[in-house]
C-alpha cells in the first residue's frame, strides 16, 4: 500500500475550536465547508458535534451531507441560496440561510415557507465582495421583517484584512458595520478567524472559525497555542547517492553542491502537495528537519538524507504538521495554508481522537 497519507487529529479540532470560541465568547459556528478544508466536513462535525454551537457550510449540498450524517446542530449556509427550490430544503432540513444580494430577497418576498426562515442578513462593511451596503441595510432588514417569512435576523459582515493586525482597514469596517446597524436589533456576528485571535472589539455574539479550526493560524507571528490538526506525510521509498555538480530531478533545478544522498519520497503534486516550492522547504524526516531538493514531481518528490545518516529506506517523511507549519510550506510555494489543505487528496485519511 502506498504510504502517503494525511494524519487527522481530532481532539485538535476539539481543542482548536474550545480556544477559538473562549477568545470569543458567545456563541460560535464552527466552518467546516470546503469538505472542512480538506479534512473531512462529516468526520470534523462529528467530533465537534458534542461541543459546537452549530456549523457553517459554503451551500446547500455541504449542509445536506451533514443532515444525511447525523448532524443535528444549527447549519448555516453563507452562500445562501441559489434558486427559490432550494427554500424548501431549506425548511425541510431546518438551515439557516444568508442573505446577500437583492435576488435573495427577491425570492424570499416570492416564497411560500412552511416555516419562518432563520436569516443572517450580511453587510459588506468594505470588502466589496458580498452584502448589502450600509445605506442599503436598513431597508433590506425591513424588508425581510415584513414579509412575514422571517423569525430570526441576525446581523452580520466579513473582514478582509483581520489577520493584518497593523492595518486599519478591519477598524473602518467595524465602524462603517456599528454605524450602519446602531438602531436595527438582534444579535451580531463579524469575527473570523483572524478578528478571533486579533480584534477584540470584533468579539460579538457569534464567532465564525475557519481555518483556526484547522491549526493554521491565521496570525503566525503570536503564539495562539492552536494545535495542527493534518498532518501529510509519507515515507522514503528509495536512496541513491549523487555526486558533487549532479543534476537531479525535472527541468535540473537542483545541482548537487557536494556528493549528496537523496531521499525518494512517495508523495507529490498530484496528491497536493505544491509544485512550486523551491529548493530548501523544509521537510522533517523522522522528526528531524532537512531540505526538499529537486522539483517536485507528480508522484514523487525528492529530499536531502547527506546529513542524516540514520535516516533511509522507510524513514517517516512530515510534509507539514507539528514539526513543519502548513504556513510555511505556504509561504513557500507563495499561497495561503487554505489552498495547500483543500487541496490535498489520493491519499489516505486517517482519523485519531
Amino acid at each position: 500500500m502506498r504510504p502517503a497519507r494525511a494524519l487527522i487529529d481530532l481532539d485538535a479540532l476539539r481543542h482548536n475550536y474550545h480556544l477559538a470560541r473562549g477568545r470569543h465568547g458567545g456563541r460560535a459556528l464552527a466552518v467546516v465547508k470546503a469538505n472542512a478544508y480538506g479534512h473531512g466536513a462529516v468526520q470534523c462535525a462529528r467530533a465537534l458535534a458534542a461541543d459546537a454551537d452549530g456549523f457553517a457550510v459554503a451551500f446547500l449540498e455541504e449542509a445536506l451531507e451533514l443532515r444525511a450524517a447525523g448532524i443535528d446542530q444549527p447549519i448555516l449556509l453563507l452562500e445562501g441560496v441559489f434558486a427559490a427550490a432550494e427554500l424548501d430544503e431549506v425548511v425541510r432540513h431546518d438551515l439557516w440561510i444568508v442573505v446577500h444580494h437583492a435576488e435573495q430577497l427577491r425570492i424570499i418576498d416570492h416564497a411560500r415557507p412552511a416555516l419562518p426562515l432563520e436569516v443572517w442578513l450580511k453587510m459588506n462593511s468594505g470588502m466589496n465582495r458580498a452584502g448589502f451596503l450600509p445605506h442599503e441595510l436598513r431597508p433590506a432588514w425591513q424588508r425581510l421583517k415584513d414579509s412575514g417569512k422571517v423569525g430570526g435576523i441576525t446581523l452580520m459582515t466579513h473582514f478582509a484584512r483581520a489577520d493584518e493586525p497593523q492595518v486599519l482597514a478591519t477598524s473602518e469596517q467595524l465602524a462603517a458595520f456599528d454605524t450602519a446597524t446602531r438602531e436595527l436589533p438582534g444579535p451580531r456576528s463579524l469575527a473570523n478567524s483572524g478578528a478571533i485571535l486579533g480584534w477584540p472589539a470584533a468579539h460579538r455574539d457569534w464567532a465564525r472559525p475557519g481555518i483556526l479550526l484547522y491549526g493554521a493560524d491565521p496570525m503566525p507571528d503570536e503564539p495562539n497555542g492552536l494545535r495542527p490538526v493534518m498532518t501529510l506525510e509519507s515515507t522514503v521509498i528509495a536512496v541513491r547517492e549523487i555526486p558533487a555538480g549532479a543534476p537531479l530531478g525535472y527541468g535540473a533545478h537542483f545541482h548537487a553542491e557536494r556528493a549528496t544522498r537523496v531521499g525518494l519520497v512517495a508523495l507529490g503534486y498530484a496528491d497536493g502537495y505544491p509544485r512550486s516550492v523551491p529548493n530548501g522547504t523544509p521537510v522533517a524526516v523522522d522528526d528531524l528537519r532537512t531540505r526538499l531538493i529537486g522539483c517536485v514531481s507528480m508522484d514523487l518528490l525528492t529530499i536531502d538524507l547527506t546529513d542524516l545518516p540514520a535516516a533511509g529506506l522507510g524513514s517517516r517523511v512530515e510534509l507539514w504538521g507539528a514539526n513543519i507549519p502548513v504556513n510555511r510550506i505556504a509561504q513557500a510555494a507563495k499561497t495561503i495554508s487554505y489552498e495547500l489543505l483543500c487541496n490535498v487528496k489520493r491519499v489516505r485519511f486517517e482519523y485519531s481522537g
